[in-house]
């Protein structure tokens, strides 16, 4: 039962105020200070953007085999796409970890992390990543700072909260996913996603939808990525949300989607282990 205590506080002290006060100058290697909120950006967002345009194109076209509904609806994005070649209902030679790696030039994978008593982490299992690139999304459902999410936080150590207060909760489990999946449904459009449920899965069809469980830093293992804020413009593809691994908890307010995205800090090379930064501090 101590055991199982310790567990838990291990997982939700990050989020418990007093602790955090009085951890803070002890945490100095781990540290992230940002001179003002509006300048928490490692690359511009126009990076961003062509980042995830790249890689969710390349997820698209190797899988026209399934997009029929998309592509009978849209027929023009067909013409933009290619057409799937017929009889072929889907490209079983190449899975989603194959097209991240001929698209962005690495693959991800999730097994045992490397610090102690961490549970799982995430790895760049193929390939490398030079510094300033995009490596991984935060999934979950997004929530503004007056919508409720009391009940979902009860035990859960994947809430991320935004400097502007945002929350965006990546629990796959539970009640979280009960939540993440009624809102997607809510908002699809005819034949049109406007998001990914697949990472609440074992084979997410965004294989950069890991986000949640890149572990923190430790005084031996520096982070080598950093979360970046990043709200998707109306201009995105709408046959290319579907990859998108974040909804809003109520569509009633016009607001664009928040996404988190992590980019490294340097180079990090195959085998290395994705570990992030749990603090920021504004100046």
């Amino acid at each position: 039962m101590l055991r199982g205590l310790r567990r838990r506080w291990a997982a939700y002290r990050y989020r418990f105020v007093p602790w955090l006060a009085l951890n803070l100058r002890r945490q100095r290697r781990t540290l992230r200070y940002v001179p003002e909120s509006s300048q928490d950006k490692i690359i511009p967002d126009e990076a961003v953007l062509e980042t995830l345009l790249r890689a969710f194109a390349a997820l698209f076209a190797s899988d026209l085999g399934r997009q029929a509904p998309v592509l009978a609806a849209r027929p023009e994005i067909g013409r933009k796409y290619g057409e799937p070649e017929p009889g072929r209902c889907e490209e079983a030679a190449r899975g989603p970890q194959e097209v991240l790696f001929q698209a962005l030039g690495f693959g991800l994978a999730r097994r045992h992390s490397s610090l102690p008593a961490a549970g799982t982490g995430v790895f760049l299992s193929r390939g490398g990543a030079r510094r300033g690139a995009v490596v991984a999304m935060y999934p979950g459902t997004v929530y503004r700072k007056h919508e409720p999410i009391f009940f979902q936080s009860l035990g859960n150590p994947f809430i991320f909260r935004c400097i502007d207060g945002v929350l965006i909760d990546g629990n796959d489990k539970g009640l979280s996913r009960a939540v993440y999946r009624s809102c997607s449904r809510r908002d699809q459009l005819g034949p049109f996603q406007m998001s990914d449920v697949s990472w609440l899965t074992a084979a997410p069809q965004n294989p950069l939808a890991v986000g949640q469980y890149v572990n923190n830093c430790s005084y031996e293992k520096a982070a080598n990525v950093c979360y970046q804020e990043f709200d998707v413009p109306s201009c995105f593809p709408v046959e290319l949300k579907q990859y998108l691994p974040n909804i809003v908890y109520s569509h009633d307010i016009q607001s664009p989607l928040r996404c988190v995205v992590l980019v490294t800090l340097r180079d990090i090379k195959q085998g290395e282990e994705l570990l992030s930064n749990y603090y920021t501090v504004i100046n």
